[in-house]
């Protein structure tokens, strides 16, 4: 680029057809590119410029919607290659040990350049894990999106990978996966940031604060964050602050880079991508990005900072091992590579700097290059560093140890697992897992044993058992004198293969007086369904009064687990007629997901609808009618008690509500009362959930033609959560007048732009041609293209400025707005729609107005709408919550869930309508709407 206007004077396409290249590595003459769903190796082998020679390096074999299968590669400091799994998408890998790895989980695995070697190292619930970085001493840094649900303003961020590690949000794909617990936690949060590209900043050309701070480009926040690393127990935390940043909304920053003089580059997406990021759909520019550098007025000058001059291949190892502290990061890393190269000519000299250098830089990189020489006397030299009086030298002499799975060093690294800080204890217990010396059992139990309040530690060294997996080494520890050996015993033999663990071994756990002992027990009874039978004779005879609510939540789930058993069935039905344990049972027969309901179940259930004992189990009782639905039962006698309770006027409206709710369309009472009743609820002093749930009953009613005429005149004031719910309520009729009346409702409706034309047309399908043609002028109205839609958003734009943030903050609470019944703002709110604590951040106005006035236009990633069709003909729209081998659960309105039995699903297929209605922009004043999105705007906590 010679005239400074981002234009090349010359341009060279090293390799053509890739697909969207997600990261490129520069390893030993060759590039390797992630291009999903494979990592190819380009290499060109007659210096022109072009790849002359491709290899299919690793073959995935998955490429779904977003292809977010497959990031990096990225270069680890020991030699070998790690990449990243997102995208849920099922993989086989063949383990160096021959065995089979099947996954749909997202992971980082590593190989050797070669190839070979495969394994994974972490695995997580995480949509996108996109960029690593390693520390000096080779720990893993990972960045990527949905590491937990969103909450809070918090999703997106930064995790140390430890090794054997579980991470990210709940999610079925991490079922099989080996674990020491409770999910792994982050450890820098960053919201919805999208967090791209991540490095480590090695030279002290920036000045010495910056020094191994971690670089994070983030895509949606428009700037790169410095996040400073401390050590915290066996961990890091992190200092955060904003590097660079941008106004543009169009700089989306997917990489930063330092190169070798301490710039650095980062890269800009700019704005046309839009693949899964709900931006503006309707007006996308190209905008082009491009590559920036970042340097420090005044900084240190690194001459020659490639060492391109040098002789390399010249180079004698007693030469190269000079340049191992060089101060030059780039010389440094090239001297490892070439050390690792020579192989056995090198163990000399590097064990010389290992003994006797005084460099501590140069100890550490004489160590990664005998990490990658695969004689056995490079194995002896990196042994004797693990004495060495460097805590960080000792570290990477573990890590080496590790990657060799050398039984040899058993001995020293269990003489020395107690007596090193916390972090190298915890690479310690890395290294003696993949030894598989059952030896070294006892001694990583009675270290877990000690552990306090050190999550990452404690992993390790539990996994460390796991991955031993010797069961009559660990079973000891169930006997030990000590409740912490005897969790620590607990966990490991439950998740190791083959261990031979009874429900027998287990029960006697669950009454100890030691709560953790004791909550590692309930853990580990939750997954095993086969212990149903003698779980469900404890827990009756064990259940008291004095139980916790979150005790009989854990209980009514082990029950539910284990509910096909006829012993188990008999066990919840004589529960639910005590007073201390019926919620328990109740809440167990709602999650079972039978396919045929014991008679004494559903005499429970009836019984507990007019239950003594609490408003709460009668909601229960509801919860657990409702999951009957398409189960064989004694329909007709459950469907008289939810009749009765929600013809009872003494009782609250929403438990009426959810009574009818529970019913099937044929069994909901026709009588005028009633239908009053329900169209009442949908007046605007009822709450959105009241008025949403009576919508959905009217909508499945077997109405007349009287009601139906009454309930037209609803329709006119309905609101646009409740409208396209009613209107599903005329899709049997075929009278005239019903349908004349429904047109001129619709016409004179405030919320008609919360329907879709694709909604309402089949609830006129069956009235007679005078109807359809009335209705021919109303949906075509229904259907603007996006031109018509860019038009509205501009012309909106220009009329919707200096809002009001107070005004704002009290209109998005309201119940003419309704934004806060799906929507949260730090822990308050709803969660059937997207968090919003920190949209201002991330969404400009455009995208708010746009996602107001036409929400189905574009969705946030994991709240896209879908529909599942069941074996019975019927279809629930709404957005997926769980999708397990049990069951299938939609959230499909303001605290409402549909539950559907994973057998009764007939298909599950993406939908186009979002589950926030359309038509809340013709609800509010333009001064209303412009109040509200500047209080969006302003959510930057």
């Amino acid at each position: 680029d010679t005239d400074g206007d981002g234009r090349f004077d010359k341009s060279i396409t090293f390799a053509d057809k890739m697909m969207l290249p997600q990261g490129c590595l520069w390893f030993d003459g060759s590039l390797y590119v992630a291009a999903p769903p494979s990592i190819w190796k380009l290499t060109d082998t007659n210096n022109d410029g072009v790849a002359d020679v491709r290899v299919e390096w690793f073959q995935g074999k998955t490429l779904t919607g977003c292809a977010n299968d497959l990031h990096g590669p990225y270069a680890g400091p020991d030699g070998w290659i790690y990449w990243c799994k997102g995208a849920f998408a099922k993989q086989t890998y063949t383990l160096p040990n021959g065995k089979e790895f099947t996954t749909r989980a997202s992971h980082i695995f590593r190989a050797r350049p070669d190839g070979t070697g495969v394994e994974p190292v972490m695995t997580g619930g995480m949509d996108n894990p996109v960029g690593i970085a390693f520390t000096p001493e080779g720990e893993r840094i990972l960045s990527g999106t949905f590491f937990q649900n969103p909450e809070g303003g918090k999703r997106d961020g930064l995790i140390h990978a430890l090794y054997g590690g579980v991470y990210g949000k709940p999610n079925d794909a991490l079922e099989g996966h080996p674990r020491t617990g409770e999910l792994l936690p982050m450890m820098t949060h960053l919201g919805a940031a999208a967090p791209a590209g991540l490095m480590r900043y090695e030279s002290d050309v920036f000045g010495k604060v910056f020094q191994n701070n971690l670089f994070v480009a983030c895509f949606n926040m428009h700037k790169i964050v410095r996040c400073e690393m401390e050590p915290s127990g066996a961990t890091y935390q992190t200092r955060d602050s904003d590097f660079l940043v941008s106004d543009n909304t169009d700089f989306h920053p997917t990489d930063v880079l330092e190169d070798a003089d301490g710039s650095l580059l980062v890269v800009d997406t700019g704005g046309w991508y839009k693949l899964c990021c709900p931006t503006s759909q309707l007006e996308k520019p190209d905008v082009l990005g491009g590559i920036y550098r970042v340097r420090r007025k005044g900084a240190l000058v690194l001459n020659e900072s490639r060492g391109a001059k040098l002789a390399w291949q010249q180079l004698a190892p007693t030469d190269l091992v000079k340049l191992l502290d060089d101060a030059r990061p780039a010389v440094r890393t090239r001297a490892v590579h070439e050390l690792g190269a020579r192989g056995a000519v090198a163990v000399q000299p590097l064990q010389r700097v290992v003994t006797a250098s005084r460099s501590a830089l140069a100890r550490q990189n004489a160590l990664w290059s005998l990490a990658r020489i695969t004689v056995g006397d490079a194995r002896v030299a990196t042994e004797l560093a693990l004495k060495d009086n460097d805590e960080s030298v000792r570290r990477i002499a573990i890590h080496a140890t590790t990657l060799w799975r050398s039984p040899r060093t058993r001995d020293a690294l269990v003489s020395t697992l107690g007596k090193n800080s916390p972090a190298t204890q915890r690479v310690t217990a890395e290294a003696l897992g993949r030894t598989a010396e059952p030896a070294a059992v006892m001694p990583l139990l009675r270290a877990a044993a000690e552990v306090t309040n050190d999550r990452s530690l404690e992993h390790s060294l539990l996994y460390a058992v796991i991955e031993i997996n010797e069961p009559s080494a660990t079973r000891p520890g169930l006997s030990a004198n000590d409740s912490r050996i005897q969790r620590a015993a607990l966990m490991a033999l439950d998740q190791m293969s083959g261990s031979g663990l009874t429900a027998g071994s287990v029960v006697r756990f669950l009454s100890s007086t030691n709560a953790l002992l004791k909550d590692t027990a309930l853990w580990v009874v939750g997954h095993h369904p086969e212990w149903g039978g003698e779980m469900a004779r404890w827990i009756q005879e064990w259940f008291r009064p004095v139980s916790s609510t979150a005790e009989q939540t854990q209980f009514a789930e082990i029950l539910a687990r284990s509910a096909g058993r006829a012993e188990v069935q008999q066990r919840i039905a004589e529960m639910a007629a005590q007073p201390a344990s019926q919620a328990t049972a109740l809440s167990a027969m709602a999650r079972s997901r039978l396919k045929e309901i014991p008679d004494a179940w559903t005499d429970a259930v009836r019984a507990a609808l007019n239950s003594p004992w609490g408003e709460n189990n009668q909601r229960l009782a509801i919860a657990a009618a409702s999951s009957f639905a398409g189960a064989k039962r004694k329909e007709a006698e459950l469907n008289a008690a939810l009749q009765t309770l929600a013809r009872d006027e003494a009782r609250l409206k929403t438990l009426r509500l959810s009574a009818l709710a529970a019913l099937p369309g044929d069994a909901i009472p026709s009588d005028a009362s009633l239908f009053n009743f329900l169209r009442r609820a949908l007046a605007s002093d009822s709450s959105l959930s009241e008025r949403s749930a009576a919508a959905s009953v009217l909508a499945k009613a077997r109405l007349n033609d009287v009601q139906l005429l009454a309930l037209a005149n609803s329709v006119r004031s309905a609101g646009p959560i409740e409208l396209p719910k009613l209107v599903g309520a005329f899709g049997h009729a075929t009278n005239e007048n019903i349908g004349l009346a429904l047109v001129a409702a619709l016409e004179a409706s405030q919320s008609l732009a919360a329907l879709r034309a694709e909604t309402l047309k089949p609830a006129l399908t069956n009235f007679p041609a005078s109807v359809q043609q009335k209705a021919d002028a109303l949906l075509a109205s229904l259907n603007t293209d996006a031109a018509q839609q860019k038009q509205h958003i501009d012309d909106m734009l220009a009329s919707v400025k200096g809002g009001d943030i107070r005004r704002g903050q009290a209109l998005f609470n309201s119940p003419k707005a309704a934004c806060s019944a799906c929507h949260a703002i730090g822990y308050l709110g709803g969660k059937v729609g997207p968090d919003l604590t920190r949209i201002g951040q991330i969404r400009n106005e455009r995208d708010l107005l746009e996602a107001i006035v036409y929400p189905s236009a574009s969705f946030v990633r994991s709240y896209e709408p879908v529909i599942v069709a069941t074996k019975s003909g019927e279809e629930y729209s709404g957005v997926l919550k769980k999708d397990s081998a049990e069951e299938v659960v939609l959230a499909t309105g303001p605290n409402v869930e549909q539950r559907i039995a994973r057998n009764d699903v007939a298909a599950l297929r993406p939908g186009t309508l979002s589950t926030m209605p359309s038509g809340l922009a013709e609800q509010l004043t333009k001064e209303e709407l412009a109040d509200l999105l500047a209080f969006l705007k302003a959510t930057r906590w």
